[in-house]
């Protein structure tokens, strides 16, 4: 038997997602039977793919000559959140661009998603369904044909998609409360949830209930509490932190093929949690434990880029 322990960079994660990045090489259809045998076990009970792992939970999988030649060697080139034959889903870094940009020698997520299919499946067209900035980490969803990216595209357009952020601004703030100021003349809202305060800055769960262009930047600038490393928004400068202090955590749609609902997290970036360990004299432990209780997101639409 193999076995695991779920550290922090898995807290929040999908027990699907944790099998693809262990076994990056194998097949969907293998990893859907490993989980639906009961050859993966979390905490000694049989798991569910869309089963959320929590910080020191013991995964156990059967040990097969097969399940080791799929076993990677070294950390997977993206963390993938979610799959199935319609998307795939990356936890994209903050400070890589989602699409190709003037630079051609700068990466971006597409090219390398890319090339990971094309290296796993022999194929790699794919389409992004969402948008985030460069600086801003965390779920982008990738269709695998035109007909997917047509299908989640309208899905997005007219039921919207329900995003929940995290966020590190400067200064001290209420409990919690309502952003309602217009962006570009567009009525837009964003409801915020204090987490933690403490260092001159605090962590909070951001629900943008509309989906204005930076919205979430631009708000926080507005109310004089810009996200840290945010430069364009009035955010202080972050020492050996790339892009700024925004994740997109957790992302919820209604999948138009199936119309399961999926919730798809996304674990907190390593440099994010670093940098919530500078400001904060919260344990790691404690933050994890926090997360488990934020409220579920709210829907946003589409025109949303955070």
């Amino acid at each position: 038997m193999l076995t695991y322990q779920i550290e922090a960079q898995d807290h929040c994660r999908r027990v699907d997602s944790f099998l693809r990045n262990l076994l990056p090489s194998a097949q969907f259809s293998y990893l859907k039977k490993l989980i639906n045998s009961g050859h993966l076990t979390v905490n000694g009970a049989p798991a569910d793919a869309a089963q959320i792992l929590r910080h020191a939970d013991k995964i156990t999988l059967k040990e097969s000559g097969k399940t080791s030649a799929f076993l990677a060697r070294l950390t997977p080139e993206l963390d993938i959140l979610f799959e199935d034959s319609w998307i795939i889903c990356f936890n994209k870094v903050p400070g890589l661009a989602v699409h190709r940009t003037e630079d051609p020698e700068e990466e971006n997520l597409v090219d390398l998603a890319e090339a990971l299919l094309k290296k796993r499946d022999g194929v790699g067209r794919l389409r992004p369904v969402n948008r985030l900035d460069k600086g801003t980490s965390g779920a982008i969803i990738m269709a695998k044909s035109a007909v997917a990216a047509g299908m989640f595209g309208k899905m997005v357009q007219e039921d919207g998609l329900g995003k929940l952020y995290l966020a590190m601004v400067e200064g001290k703030l209420q409990k919690q409360g309502m952003i309602d100021a217009p962006l570009d003349g567009k009525e837009s809202q964003t409801r915020y949830l204090r987490l933690f305060q403490g260092g001159g800055v605090a962590l909070l769960a951001v629900y943008p209930l509309t989906g204005r262009m930076h919205q979430i930047r631009q708000h926080f600038k507005m109310i004089g509490h810009p996200i840290l490393g945010d430069k364009r928004y009035g955010g202080r400068s972050l020492t050996g932190f790339t892009g700024h202090a925004l994740h997109s955590f957790t992302t919820r749609l209604v999948h138009p093929a199936t119309e399961e609902q999926i919730d798809i997290p996304a674990p907190l970036p390593a440099p994010l949690l670093r940098l919530l360990s500078r400001f904060s004299s919260v344990r790691e432990e404690t933050l994890l434990a926090a997360l488990n209780e934020v409220p579920a997101a709210e829907t946003v639409p589409l025109a949303a880029s955070a």
